[in-house]
């Protein structure tokens, strides 16, 4: 698991730092090993210069040394790893070199992996290149960067090609340098927001996300190498307020993760706090005010059940009668220990009918719940919110009986629960 980042928020001093502690305290509550990806639009616009003062800008972002410091302490504090996108879109291979040097040197043993440029099957629309940039050309930028790269610093790990939508690229890239990189990268979003970015949208299926996955997991197959999904949330341009600040986001977010699960993806990187536009995203997992006070958003809260609920190996499921409101996830511990996600993403309560075929006689339940499916706060998981020091604690469990493997729970409508088979 992980989250995604702007580089523009590695300019922002004291953000990504070991002394904010309650961000630390939020980054490792949902994981204590994950992935930090600094990159985004920002990322081709941004430069590196060692001794200057920093800017967050969305066109313009500086980032020196002691920023970068501070992210290499960051990411000691939490036990996280790093992606980091270089800008290809308007820098220079010299520039690129220089920033890698620099990066690789605070990072040290969490460095996972550099990316060169950031969605560049978009770099003719953000104006980066002339129209018809395509992936030939961006593989021949590529390698001359790695080139370069490697000159100076032999073996870094490489990821790519970081593709916004052209999935095609990533299966291509998998043929053309499938054998020298640790990761293949895409993002996904729902759609760019806009008035028809409902709740209704986003808790519904979207067509273009199996097939996208598909592609995705037959070329990680194709060359061996693992897929990210390494930018992503629900409706791009900093989300949808009143949709994508709300207790649906939990619920979206707990399933599209268990989906990639599902789908072998390797890992995925939730996009946080100030977006390429310059203003904190209604997406945003991690509240900021700006004011330096930090708090977990409703989507935190989907992220969090998936920590505990995305453990073992993953079991079949089967649902009767089929609905796309209810979704079921399985996994088994190494212990044999059972445990189910069940998520109702329905306006309407259910009571579902479970057949395990588990030996358990009891099971214990922890629910994610909210006052309603466009509510902003009172979020809970297992009846406790986050508290303000960044830390969480179920408070309330129910025990529910077993007899051969079955039982019946109650699921409220826009909610989740997990279970854990005693």
């Amino acid at each position: 698991m992980g989250l995604g980042y702007e580089i523009s928020s590695i300019a922002r001093s004291g953000l990504l730092s070991p002394a904010n502690r309650t961000y630390v305290e939020l980054v490792r509550t949902i994981g204590l090993e994950g992935v930090v990806r600094v990159g985004g639009n920002t990322a081709d616009y941004a430069r590196y210069s060692a001794m200057a003062t920093p800017v967050s800008s969305p066109y313009g972002t500086t980032v020196n040394h002691r920023s970068l410091e501070e992210l290499g302490l960051f990411l000691d504090a939490t036990g996280w790893k790093l992606i980091w996108a270089l800008n290809l879109g308007s820098g220079s291979v010299e520039d690129a070199v220089a920033e890698a040097k620099a990066v690789a040197a605070v990072a040290g043993n969490r460095l996972l992996a550099f990316e060169i440029g950031n969605e560049p099957d978009l770099f003719s629309h953000e104006k980066h290149r002339p129209p018809g940039y395509d992936y030939e050309h961006w593989l021949a930028d590529y390698r001359r960067y790695k080139t370069a790269l490697r000159a100076q610093l032999p073996g870094i790990p490489l990821a790519g090609p970081d593709a916004a939508g052209k999935t095609e690229w990533v299966s291509r890239f998998a043929v053309d340098e499938g054998k020298d990189i640790v990761l293949l990268t895409h993002h996904y979003y729902r759609e760019g927001q806009n008035p028809g970015s409902t709740i209704e949208k986003l808790l519904g299926v979207d067509p273009k996300l199996q097939p996208q996955l598909d592609q995705l997991r037959a070329a990680s197959q194709l060359c061996g190498v693992p897929y990210r999904i390494c930018e992503v949330n629900s409706f791009s341009g900093g989300g949808r307020p009143g949709v994508s600040d709300t207790m649906a986001s939990a619920l979206w977010v707990l399933d599209y993760m268990f989906t990639l699960a599902c789908n072998s993806c390797g890992g995925v990187n939730m996009e946080t706090g100030v977006n390429q536009l310059g203003f904190i995203s209604s997406y945003s997992p991690i509240g900021d005010d700006e004011q330096g006070h930090y708090s977990a958003r409703p989507e935190y809260y989907g992220m969090l059940a998936f920590s505990l609920a995305g453990r073992g190996e993953l079991m079949r499921t089967e649902v009767s009668p089929i609905t796309a409101e209810i979704k079921t996830y399985a996994t088994l511990s190494k212990a044999g220990s059972l445990q189910l996600t069940l998520i109702n993403k329905g306006a309407t309560g259910a009571i579902l009918r479970l057949d395990t075929k588990s030996s358990s006689r009891q099971a214990s339940v922890i629910r994610l719940e909210g006052p309603a499916a466009d509510a902003r706060t009172q979020v809970t998981l297992g009846g406790a919110e986050i508290t303000a020091a960044g830390t969480w604690q179920a408070s309330k469990k129910e025990l529910l009986s077993v007899n051969s493997g079955q039982l019946a729970i109650p699921l409220a409508a826009t909610s989740a629960a997990i279970l854990n088979f005693l």
